[in-house]
Formats: C-alpha cells, sequence, structure tokens
C-alpha cells in the first residue's frame, strides 16, 4: 500500500472524494506542514500551527496510480488560489502535496505542469516533504458521508463529490 498526503481547502471535501475513488483503501483528515506537535483543529484553524487541513490517502498502486490520483486532485479543488478555496480563507487550506520520498517528486512535479494547462492563472501548490501527519480529532472521520445534510456538505463537498463524477466516473466506485 503507498500513500500521499494532500492538501486541498477543507478535509471534509478531499475525504470525501478519495473514499470514493477506486484503489483507495482509506482516507484520514488530519494537519501536515507545519510546526506545531499535536495540533488541535481549533488551533489550526486559528492559524497558529502553521498546519494545513490534508488527508492521507493510502491506495493500491496496481488499481490506481500516483499520477492519476493527483489529477484527481488537481481538478477537484483550484490550485490557483493562495490560502483559500471558495469561502474557506486561511493558511491552512492552502493548497499542498507532501510526498514521503524523493521518487514521489518527479510525479508530483509532472502533475504540477499538466495542471497548469487547465488554468490561466498559475498553479500555487506547495510541494514540501512530509515531515509529520498529525490525525484530527475524530468527529471529522467520514463526515460528508454522516452529514450530507448539513448546507456546507451539500454546497461545498457535494459539488467536489460531482467533479469527480463528471471527470473521473471511470475511477469511482
Amino acid at each position: 500500500m503507498n500513500s500521499i498526503v494532500l492538501g486541498g481547502g477543507c478535509f471534509w471535501c478531499l475525504e470525501a472524494v478519495f473514499q470514493r475513488v477506486k484503489g483507495v483503501s482509506l482516507v484520514k483528515s488530519g494537519y501536515a506542514g507545519g510546526h506545531t506537535e499535536n495540533p488541535e483543529y481549533r488551533e489550526v484553524c486559528a492559524e497558529s500551527t502553521g498546519h494545513a487541513e490534508v488527508v492521507k490517502v493510502e491506495y493500491n498502486e496496481s488499481v490506481i496510480s500516483l499520477k492519476e490520483l493527483l489529477n484527481i486532485f488537481f481538478i477537484v479543488h483550484d490550485p490557483t488560489t493562495l490560502n483559500r478555496q471558495g469561502n474557506d480563507r486561511g493558511t491552512q487550506y492552502r493548497s499542498i502535496i507532501l510526498p514521503t520520498s524523493d521518487d514521489e517528486l518527479a510525479v508530483i512535479e509532472s502533475a504540477i505542469e499538466d495542471a497548469q494547462a487547465h488554468y490561466a492563472d498559475k498553479v500555487v501548490t506547495q510541494v514540501k516533504k512530509l515531515q509529520t501527519f498529525w490525525p484530527a480529532e475524530t468527529y471529522h472521520d467520514n463526515y460528508y458521508n454522516q452529514n450530507q445534510q448539513q448546507p456546507y456538505c451539500q454546497l461545498v463537498v457535494g459539488e467536489k463529490v460531482a467533479k469527480l463524477h463528471k471527470y473521473f466516473a471511470d475511477y469511482t466506485d
């Protein structure tokens, strides 16, 4: 099993998207890319930790490649907005990829180049080697699936899930 850590706005969005992708066995919300140990949600939201809201995606590379996962990532969020996704604003919502090995860097660089071709504005996704992934509080787990009637889930998360189904139907369960 391989894994990659990705941030592209609220982690509820990315969790819901990648839970629906064939070959993905686990998606866990968390925090990474900052300077504080054991960060908590309210601290991350206050932008005092330097962490981004991220998801750790565990996947079977014989079913889906890192490049394919990154293609999905770059379509379901806007990688051209610095520290923002829609109305979610702050450094915790930045677009970020946190590889665990140098081998992943070439794939990531290629995916960023491919993504840039789809956007008029510059892709500002940060690439930073993963130091530590801090799991989020358990009430964030499976959030969209358990709260689909909540307005944020309907309007924001649901839109990202719809993009997945529209552009990557062959990759979904």
